[in-house]
């Protein structure tokens, strides 16, 4: 059988000559047998790779914590830690479950878990079902958004033929909020495929309504290579403190598997470029290095941490001596906020009106410009209903410590003559329109003192709730309540109960007391 066509954005792995760079590195754990077939299908896979190993659920979850595995798709979470939240959770549902495998790369920036299914999806398909089988779980599901992804799983699936418990891929919308875990499992229940904006963990709640373990495409392709290997074999790449190896991203084309530990230099001088003005690491979510740090940083959450970055989904993006940083964030930022999911005003209108002032600033508009900004910034800060708002105020407050002499000349109306050649990939996806409103949050345990709460998933700052309960409803830039959880002293719960109650949006709730 003939590899799906490479795209522009990710030729085959053989051709990007990935496997050669990583000669110095020792063997690849990940992408072994890719320098002699642009895909390895069900034969090919077990050729190399052997039979999967059955692990109860307490070697699986033993195995996860000798090896430290992590989530690849951003956050990091101990997967063990996972594991043992499922098993729980299955234990209250009468043994019910799932696992999801997130196959969604919504930034433009990211390529690894696409490298990975197309052209090893066995190895992914793999880490699913043994977890699947020891959890004893019912359904394993994968979420992808590229057709050409798409069609290579479901060959895998096909090749393997009837298998419990049952797989499915299903195509969800190519989003950057899609990769967010009730966005994933709630387009995989057939839904809309969008944040819900509560906090119910997937553990408890996930796919159609059951306890789920949900990572992303390495983790589970790591968990597979963990099994074969056993935690001692996995050991033998990588730090002591964080073993194994990692895929990466780099300048959003190339695609390498390398131990955890190496030098980013090193990376970068073997992908044929190095730091120039700087790197962003982790993605549009992620933070710039200094040009000076990227010399010294090594690819490791100890080491970045120094720097206060993190691998997060494993982008490493460095920024060219020809292209100009200030208009490269601003065109990241505008990306960003017509990547909202429509569904909270820190989104919808916060998001474009943090651009719309950076690109304000950026083309001239002065010192006030560049304030402004800044209380863009904050008037977005931690009042979400997912993390998209607090991640994109932590990138463009990163460009701005990381290029002030750019931001200070662009600003004044001297720019720096350069082009900005596109260093940072964005798509021309246009915003998503939003037909109905999500469910409003399930209620948590209540704190002592009583609070006045706001679901952003259903806010539309009509800013009413600031006149009825004056001094604990205050409002920002944007005409929402900075604040979604406000203290309530007992003198004010009438007006509170009036303004919940008069509400247009029906957004507002007291919670709480004895």
């Amino acid at each position: 059988m003939t590899a799906p066509a490479p795209t522009q954005l990710l030729p085959v792995l053989a051709e990007a000559e990935p496997v050669p760079t990583l000669a110095s590195f020792g063997p690849p754990r990940l992408l072994a047998g890719l320098d002699e077939i642009p895909r390895m299908d069900r034969v090919a896979h077990l050729s190399r790779h052997g039979s999967l190993p059955q692990l109860t659920p307490q070697e699986l979850v033993a195995l996860a914590e000798d090896i430290d595995l992590r989530g690849r798709g951003g956050a990091g979470f101990p997967f063990a830690r996972k594991l043992t939240a499922v098993i729980d959770g299955m234990k209250r549902a009468d043994g019910k479950g799932a696992v999801v495998v997130n196959g969604s790369e919504g930034e433009p920036s990211c390529l690894k878990d696409t490298a990975m299914l197309l052209h090893a999806p066995h190895l992914v398909l793999d880490g699913a079902l043994l977890a699947a089988d020891a959890l004893g779980a019912q359904e394993v599901a994968l979420g992808v958004t590229r057709t050409d992804v798409l069609t290579s799983v479901q060959r895998a699936i096909d090749e393997r033929g009837p298998v419990r418990p049952a797989l499915r891929v299903t195509l969800l919308t190519e989003r950057f909020v899609t990769g967010e875990g009730s966005a994933m499992t709630n387009g995989l229940s057939g839904g809309p495929g969008l944040p819900s904006g509560r906090k119910i963990r997937s553990s408890e709640r996930g796919l159609n309504g059951v306890p789920t373990l949900l990572s992303n495409t390495e983790t589970y392709a790591q968990l597979a290579v963990a099994a074969r290997l056993g935690a001692l074999g996995y050991r033998t790449a990588g730090l002591p403190t964080e073993p194994g190896t990692l895929l990466l991203t780099v300048a959003g084309s190339r695609v390498v598997e390398v131990p955890y530990g190496v030098s980013l230099a090193r990376v970068l001088a073997l992908c044929g470029m190095d730091q120039g003005q700087g790197v962003l690491i982790g993605g549009y979510h992620g933070t710039f290095i200094s040009p000076a740090d990227a010399l010294t940083a090594n690819l490791s959450k100890e080491s970045l941490a120094e720097y206060n970055a993190v691998l997060g989904a494993g982008a490493v993006l460095p920024i060219p001596y020809d292209t100009c940083p200030a208009g490269e964030t601003v065109r990241v930022a505008q990306w960003m906020a017509a990547e909202s999911a429509g569904q909270c005003g820190p989104c919808v209108l916060g998001l474009p009106a943090l651009a719309d002032q950076l690109d304000r600033a950026v083309r001239g508009g002065g010192e006030s410009a560049l304030e402004a900004v800044q209380t863009r910034m904050r008037a977005v800060e931690k009042r979400g209903a997912c993390s998209h708002p607090d991640g994109t105020s932590r990138f463009v407050a990163s460009a701005l410590r990381s290029f002030p002499e750019e931001f200070e000349r662009h600003a004044k109306g001297f720019g720096c003559g350069r082009p900005v050649t596109g260093a940072l990939p964005v798509t021309g996806n246009p915003p998503l329109a939003v037909t109905a409103p999500a469910p409003a949050p399930a209620r948590v345990s209540a704190p002592p003192q009583e609070r006045l709460l706001v679901d952003w998933t259903l806010c539309r700052g009509h800013g009413l709730c600031a006149d009825v309960v004056p001094g604990v409803v205050k409002l920002g830039a944007d005409g929402y309540p900075q604040s979604a959880s406000m203290p309530l002293p007992a003198r004010m719960r009438r007006r509170a109960q009036l303004a919940v109650r008069r509400c247009p949006a029906l957004a507002m709730r007291v919670q709480g007391g004895n």
